[in-house]
């Protein structure tokens, strides 16, 4: 297993894409409990993680968004982190990837900025995980994904960098114009903070359009040296519609292929479609790329 680091501003890169649509697909109810689902859907797991890593995913994400302490305590499986950490780490390990990435989403604790208690008790969720997955091992970074304001992002940089010094790619949840889902902030204001507490990337999840994420990978390249994350949101699959529109621009497979040629030419070097994106989104996005090393600069601040 190469070293991701060294592929940094190098190599295009493909995320695999998140379960749980395809287990909703195969009548899998995970709404309320995905967690459960390591445990007893683990065959079925195994075999969508599969199905991505055949897809050329060069980056497989493992099913552990929520795998922090309170988001446990929450579904009533307090005390059962490291029992699904374990499962979750032994559902990749089975595809020999290239890379695995263990995603961690917000803790959702709420949050005061100007309550150090309150944010220690974010950071520590981050502390009390990471020390499993360190202890567990088998994967190359961290993925703290899906955050919609700053702060729970540094609390949650802080609190891996207690306790790892792995790489950490970072992704934020943003509108078409930059601003973060929270409605605060901007893209820079998230970027800014990305480089202050060590993330190793950075970048945006979207349903925006082509055109549009375009320009938000723009925005995190001039804003940062970090390589740059483009996260693409499937709205809806619908094989019979004729053209993309604002509201469901990633309507087939064949839509990735475009948008990732353009996405790289912007600055973007990882790339991934999410929401209710299948591994044909994946392997449309892995054969735009295939072979094909990261844009220059000059392209990515759109010289």
């Amino acid at each position: 297993m190469p070293d991701l680091s060294l592929r940094f501003h190098k190599d295009m890169l493909v995320l695999s894409t998140p379960l749980q649509s395809a287990l909703n697909r195969q009548g899998v109810d995970v709404g309320l409990d995905m967690e459960m689902a390591l445990l007893v859907e683990e065959d079925t797991l195994a075999d969508l993680l599969r199905v991505e890593s055949a897809a050329m995913a060069q980056c497989l994400v493992a099913p552990t968004e929520g795998l922090l302490p309170a988001r446990l305590l929450h579904k009533n499986m307090e005390g059962r982190l490291e029992e699904l950490v374990q499962a979750a780490m032994e559902l990749t390990e089975q595809t020999k990837a290239q890379h695995v990435l263990v995603e961690l989403g917000p803790t959702g604790l709420p949050l005061d900025p100007s309550s150090k208690a309150s944010l220690v008790e974010n950071r520590d969720q981050y502390v009390r995980s990471a020390r499993v997955f360190e202890q567990r091992g088998g994967f190359d970074a961290y993925f703290l994904n899906g955050f919609a304001n700053v702060d729970s992002l540094r609390c949650a940089l802080m609190g891996l960098r207690k306790a790892s010094d792995r790489p950490v790619l970072v992704s934020f949840d943003v509108s078409a114009d930059g601003t973060l889902a929270g409605g605060r902030e901007s893209l820079e204001d998230a970027m800014a903070v990305a480089v202050e507490y060590g993330a190793a990337a950075a970048g945006f999840q979207t349903r925006a359009g082509r055109a549009a994420a375009c320009m938000l990978a723009q925005r995190v390249a001039s804003a940062c040296e970090l390589p740059v994350i483009a996260q693409l949101q499937v709205v809806e699959r619908k094989p019979r519609q004729f053209d993309a529109t604002e509201e469901n621009p990633y309507y087939r497979p064949e839509t990735m292929i475009d948008a990732a040629l353009h996405l790289r030419a912007a600055g973007a070097q990882f790339l991934r479609a999410t929401g209710n994106a299948t591994p044909a989104y994946t392997g449309a996005l892995a054969a735009a790329v295939m072979g094909a090393d990261v844009a220059p600069a000059r392209f990515a601040l759109g010289e």
